[in-house]
Formats: C-alpha cells, sequence, structure tokens
C-alpha cells in the first residue's frame, strides 16, 4: 500500500474569513501552478508545520525539570503558572472599594450555601453539590476547588486585608482579591510574594501551544495566569521559604523575619558562567541577562516554531562583552518596564484638549480609546476631548502577547460589564483612588515612551550569529 502524501500551501497568518475565501477564489483551483505546493513530512518531534529547529535543543533550558532541586542544569531552580482565579471578575478590580463590596456579597453567598447544603445533606446523606448549588452567575463563579470545599463543610472568611496590586494584562495593573478559597490556582506566588511587602522580581514568558508569538514581560508582583498567552509562566530572581519549615544556611539572607529568601537563579548557571566570563558575574546579572536575550530578535525570529511548543531555552554567549551588553540591556529593559507609570511622555508627541474653559476643568475620563482609522495609528481619540497625535511608528514596533503596548493600554482601559455578572468595572475608579484625575492620560503618554526606549534598546542588543 503507497503512503499518501500531504500537500500544504501557506496563505499567511491572522487572516480574517473573508480575507481566506478571497485567497481561495482567487486561486481557483488546487491545479493552480501559482500554489506551489508543499509536500509535508512529519520530524522526530511529530511536526508537520512550523518544525522545530535542532539548535535549540543544545541551549540550556530555562525552566528545571524538578522544582526546588539545587542541583538542576538549568537557569533557574523553579517557576511557576500565574495565579490562577476562576472568577476574574469577581476578585480583579480598578477600584478597591467596588472590589470588597462585590468579595464580601460572593462570600457571603458562598458561606450560605454551604449552610444550605450541609442542612440538606442530614436528610440525603448521599446529596452531591452539583445540581444542589446555585449556579446563578449574578451571585458566584464556582470552580472545581471551591465545590469541594463546600462538600466537605469549609466555609470561607472575607478577608479585606488581602486586597493588593497585581498584573492583570501587560502594563495593566489590577486590585486582586487574595482571600480564603477565592483563588483556583495559586501556583508558587506565595512562595514568590510571601507578604504584601515582598520585594521580588519574576520574568514572565508564554506557555506552551499559543497562537502569537513567545512573549515575555517582567513583573515586580502577583501576574495573572492570561497576562501572556497559552498560561504565563513566572521565573522568579527569588522565592522565600517560611523559616519554621526549614533551618537557614550559613549563607542564607533573611527577607521578612519569618521568612528565609532563596535564590531562583540555580548555582549551576552561576557556576557556567563565571567559568566563561569571570567572578564578577552575580545571579542577578544572570537575571538580567535572561530578560535582555528574550527580546534578542534573531533569537525570536530563529527559534520562533521552537519557542510556540517549548519554554525557552537560552545559550550563552561567546565573550564576556557580549554576556555583559545582554545583561546591561536587560536591566535597562526591566526598569522601563517596571517603572513605566514614572517614564515621561515622549517628547514629540502632542496632546491637544478642547470644551473647557478658565472656568471648568479638563476631562480626563475615559470610556474607549480609539484611532480615527484602522491603519492611522500616528493619532488617538483619548476621549472627545483629548486627542494624542504625532505618535512615531516606532512605538508600535514593541509587540508583546500579539500586540504593542500601546494598543493593550486602548483595550484595557475602558470600562467594562461582565456579560454573565453584571460587575462593572471602570478604570477611571483607578485614576480616582490613586488621586490623579490624568492617571490613564499620563500612563498612555509614558508607554509612548516606553515603547521607542524599547526598541531602539533591542535593536542595539550584539548579533549572535547562531551556527
Amino acid at each position: 500500500m503507497s503512503k499518501a502524501k500531504i500537500y500544504y500551501h501557506d496563505i499567511g497568518d491572522y487572516l480574517s474569513r473573508e480575507e481566506k475565501l478571497t485567497i481561495i477564489r482567487k486561486l481557483g483551483s488546487v491545479g493552480n501552478p501559482e500554489i506551489g505546493w508543499q509536500i509535508l513530512n512529519p520530524d522526530e518531534h511529530g511536526d508537520w508545520i512550523s518544525q522545530r529547529n535542532d539548535l535549540f535543543e543544545s541551549f540550556i533550558p530555562i525552566v528545571s525539570e524538578n522544582k526546588f532541586d539545587w542541583k538542576t542544569q538549568s537557569f533557574f531552580v523553579l517557576n511557576s503558572r500565574g495565579n490562577e482565579t476562576a472568577r476574574d471578575a469577581w476578585v480583579y478590580n480598578s477600584s478597591t472599594k467596588k472590589l470588597k463590596s462585590n468579595m464580601q456579597r460572593t462570600v457571603e453567598f458562598y458561606n450560605n450555601q454551604v449552610k444550605l447544603y450541609l442542612e440538606a445533606k442530614k436528610d440525603n446523606p448521599d446529596l452531591k453539590a452539583q445540581g444542589f448549588i446555585d449556579t446563578n452567575a449574578k451571585e458566584i463563579s464556582w470552580s472545581s476547588s471551591l465545590i469541594p470545599h463546600l462538600e466537605r463543610g469549609n466555609s470561607a472568611r472575607f478577608e479585606p486585608d488581602k486586597i493588593l496590586l497585581s498584573v492583570y494584562r501587560p502594563f495593566f495593573k489590577q486590585h486582586l482579591y487574595f482571600g480564603d478559597k477565592m483563588i483556583h490556582r495559586r501556583g508558587q506566588m506565595q512562595e514568590f510574594f510571601p507578604t504584601f511587602q515582598t520585594n521580588n522580581l519574576i520574568i514572565c514568558v508564554s506557555g506552551l501551544g499559543g497562537s502569537k508569538d513567545n512573549s515575555t514581560i517582567v513583573t515586580e508582583s502577583i501576574t495573572d495566569l492570561n497576562c501572556l498567552d497559552s498560561g504565563t509562566q513566572c521565573f522568579p530572581l527569588y522565592y522565600y521559604e517560611e523559616r519554621q519549615k526549614q533551618s537557614p544556611g550559613l549563607f542564607d539572607e533573611a527577607g521578612e523575619s519569618e521568612y528565609i529568601r532563596r535564590d531562583g537563579v540555580s548555582d549551576f548557571i552561576l557556576f557556567q558562567a563565571r567559568k566563561a566570563y569571570g567572578n564578577m558575574v552575580g545571579k542577578e546579572d544572570i537575571f538580567y541577562y535572561v530578560y535582555g536575550f528574550l527580546h534578542c530578535s534573531e533569537y525570536r525570529i530563529r527559534f520562533a516554531n521552537d519557542l510556540k511548543k517549548m519554554l525557552p531555552r537560552i545559550p550563552l554567549v561567546d565573550g564576556a562583552k557580549d554576556f555583559w551588553s545582554f545583561s546591561k540591556a536587560g536591566r535597562k529593559l526591566a526598569e522601563l518596564h517596571i517603572n513605566y507609570e514614572s517614564v515621561p511622555a515622549y517628547k514629540d508627541v502632542k496632546v491637544e484638549q478642547s470644551g473647557f474653559d478658565s472656568k471648568s476643568s479638563p476631562d480626563y475620563t475615559v470610556t474607549k480609546m480609539r484611532f480615527p482609522k484602522k491603519d492611522q495609528k500616528d493619532t488617538i481619540f483619548y476621549n472627545s476631548n483629548i486627542t494624542i497625535s504625532n505618535i512615531p511608528a516606532e512605538a508600535y514596533e514593541y509587540i508583546v502577547n500579539g500586540k504593542s503596548a500601546i494598543e493593550w493600554i486602548m483595550e484595557r482601559y475602558q470600562i467594562t460589564t461582565h456579560k454573565e455578572s453584571g460587575i462593572r468595572n471602570d478604570p477611571n475608579d483607578w485614576a480616582t483612588e490613586v488621586g490623579n484625575p490624568r492617571y490613564i492620560l499620563d500612563l498612555l503618554l509614558s508607554i509612548i515612551n516606553v515603547s521607542v526606549q524599547t526598541v531602539q534598546i533591542v535593536k542595539g542588543l550584539p548579533e549572535v550569529g547562531f551556527e
């Protein structure tokens, strides 16, 4: 029996249904010589298209095979998925006041459901929660972790002091309720940020099998699972252990009094880097090297297929000069991406305001920002009274998780109402609570500059010359 042949023709990515059908109509038939069919043969990984590069396997993995393995031959000792809530609309909000109100109501509803279920079980010991609980989405979002708590009769505590800042999407912070039983899966976020005062950095990368090109961003707080494509994976500069669980070693550096700070960067990679570049290299330098290298355009293009199917593997570059160039660039990028709110506006951008006079104040509230036309991105209509223009095209070259950082601001800073729960999230509340009515406008102006500077730093990275 002869083997079947599979013919393939790539018509491009990110096309609409209508654009795809137009291309097919123009091609006419499978016999059209303009098509240029490619015969597909799977590689050793079973990839038919977007095949991986064997060179990628020779690089050092950033992820450890086993978490907390001090002997790991990888860049990091451990990693974690981002914070998975299973009830985002409830536990995230731009307003702490509204968040407290939403969560107090949700916890009360949950506790009442526990009470009703336990009472019903007295008459029917075999009663299952499924089918009994009230699934009214206006009241609660159930999950596979919350239902077992109910079945065991575990009530929840409302903890108003468990509200913290979190990174929900790139350059979009939200208040997060991190209280009792209301987070579906925390991963290792508790080890990365054991208290609200803990200082730490985490490098976040896209998960496996995503539809977008692999992305990276650095944060200094708990980061949502869906901040990046296909399940954000987080790699820490440090992690923390409770002091009572393990006695501190001679060289352990204590953070808060209750916790021992451990290095997220492995001893293995420190030894390899010092052997290659000298004893001046420290683990923090390696952390920033990773962040710098993950922005390398040459690397991202050459290994785009690998980075969609595997977590990053990174080489140690030839020569100390290039190592320090990547490390210093990574540090600059991290400072930009962490402190983005305080970056001044890009100097050439113009802001025009109308609709107010000496007796009235400017209106900085936003409903939904937009471009004048789909392909005209040098101008943004902030609201009916404010227009931002002369935005450099270079600013849109900084792409994170499938779109420019500027467009993340435009998308996330709009008033939304969650369809199922009816919960409203108004980003103007954030501006009100921080006491700066211009917060969202200033943020957008800052991100334009952050984007331009990011693009310039990335363009200045050394050429690697993969062979």
